[in-house]
C-alpha cells in the first residue's frame, strides 16, 4: 500500500507492507521528534537534525527492548515458580504419588 506522509513540511510516498503499523501515525511522530530537537540542536542542518533524532529513537527503543526483556525474565520465574507449587500440591511431578506406583510395576 503506497500512503502519502509529510514530515518537516516535505512530502513523501512511502510504500508499507505491514498492516499493523499505521506510517502516517509513524511520520507524525517522527516529525513532532525532529520538531522537538530541531528547537533544542544548535545547527538548523537537516541531516544533523534527522541523524540526532534517529539517535534519540534507537536509544528509546533500546531502552524499551532491555525493559521489555528483563519483564519477560521476570515472568519467566513467577511462571516457574507457579508451577512448582501447583506440581507440588496437585502430587505431580519429583515425588508425586504417580511417582511411587512407577516403582512398583
Amino acid at each position: 500500500m503506497k500512503v502519502q506522509i509529510t514530515i518537516r513540511g516535505r512530502r513523501y510516498t512511502v510504500r508499507s507492507e505491514e498492516g499493523d503499523v499505521d506510517p502516517v501515525a509513524v511520520a507524525r511522530y517522527v516529525d513532532a521528534r525532529m520538531a522537538e530537537f530541531s528547537q533544542r540542536a544548535s545547527t538548523s542542518d537537516e541531516y544533523t537534525v534527522a541523524l540526532l533524532t534517529a539517535m534519540n529513537i534507537a536509544s528509546d527503543f533500546e531502552r524499551f527492548r532491555r525493559d521489555i526483556d528483563a519483564d519477560l525474565d521476570a515472568l519467566d520465574r513467577e511462571v516457574a515458580s507457579a508451577t512448582l507449587l501447583l506440581e507440588a500440591a496437585t502430587g505431580e511431578g519429583d515425588g508425586g504419588v504417580e511417582d511411587e506406583f512407577d516403582d512398583d510395576v
